[in-house]
């Protein structure tokens, strides 16, 4: 499960079309393996995101670029963080991630989740629904995903999938671990006690203490043992050997996106150096430990704003190892 992980939530890089785009996103990948990441992560969506871009920036489809990762790397989990249960089926999903499995040899885990951005579903034709309808499928999704991931055949004629004796061969090669990601308290870590080996919040730090609590009340009353749930945290990181060398990093990542670095006042540039940990090495340690006191065990990183740089990779795979004593 995740100590370490590596997210990327960008495809849009400086100078780099679609032709040099996969090599790119590989030398990323190669980098955090090579510095100490035990997982790689994609993000699952089809437009970016809302704060980190336009919609019509650029955006990989998140297994196909797994599996050709699985070639380019040998020891990182390979993942996506986190799926996005709405766009696939559930029968369907659990044979790709058996599929990653067998491809990457033993390296798959299933990150999931609930779905959530309109936007995407609406251009693309996928079903959105309400908030109810949404965490009701990804339960019926995980009691056909589970079951064939650990070599049964479910059936399952629920209110919106439905299965009959469903085969899953080959097997995977592993025993896949499985991810949730989200914050809610009364749904989403219900079903991390429930179901899952992993919770991956992606709440603001001052949350982590209310969403522990909450997993561990879930965790008491269905009577699972706290201590098999490993709860790591998505990160926005922008590091760098010096600050001044990350604030010309954040300004390169900020003229991408049509936003001119010089005409910002100082609240404007401390606003967007407060979106990340930021800073160089002893700074981003030092917010590192400060979560882990707040009962994080793992971290999934994302470098948005400089992770196409595999030398800044190789620079928080360092740190961060430092600090969890990998």
């Amino acid at each position: 499960m995740t100590r370490l992980g590596y997210q990327i939530p960008n495809f849009t890089y400086p100078a780099v079309g679609p032709d040099a785009l996969f090599e790119a996103v590989a030398r990323q990948v190669e980098a955090a393996e090579a510095s100490g990441f035990d997982s790689v992560f994609l993000m699952d969506h089809f437009y970016q995101l809302p704060g980190l871009g336009t919609p019509d920036q650029y955006m990989l489809e998140c297994y196909t670029t797994l599996a050709a990762l699985a070639g380019r790397t040998r020891r990182v989990r390979l993942s996506a963080l986190v799926t996005g249960n709405t766009y696939r089926n559930p029968a369907m999903l659990a044979k790709i991630i058996t599929t990653l499995d067998i491809v990457s040899g033993g390296r798959a885990q299933l990150g999931i989740g609930a779905g959530w951005f309109e936007l995407e579903h609406d251009a693309y034709g996928f079903e959105f629904g309400t908030f109810t309808d949404r965490f009701e499928k990804l339960e019926e999704a995980l009691q056909i995903i589970l079951p064939m991931l650990r070599s049964e055949r479910p059936t399952l004629a629920g209110h919106h999938y439905t299965v009959t004796d469903a085969v899953n061969e080959p097997p995977p090669l592993s025993r896949i671990p499985i991810m949730i990601g989200g914050n809610g308290e009364r749904k989403t870590l219900r079903m991390v006690a429930q179901y899952a080996d992993e919770a991956n919040l992606t709440c603001g730090r001052d949350e982590i203490p209310r969403k522990v609590e909450a997993l561990d009340r879930h965790c008491r009353r269905l009577g699972r043992p706290r201590a098999e749930i490993l709860l790591s945290h998505l990160t926005r990181v922008l590091i760098a050997p010096s600050v001044d060398e990350a604030r010309n990093d954040l300004a390169g990542f900020l003229r991408l996106r049509g936003v001119n670095p010089t005409t910002l006042s100082e609240a404007e540039r401390l606003d967007y150096e407060s979106m990340f940990i930021f800073g160089d090495p002893d700074e981003v340690g030092r917010q590192m430990e400060e979560e882990m006191a707040l009962g994080i065990e793992g971290f999934t990183f994302n470098m948005v704003a400089n992770g196409h740089n595999p030398d800044r990779v190789a620079l928080l795979g360092e740190t961060a190892r430092r600090v969890l004593r990998m």
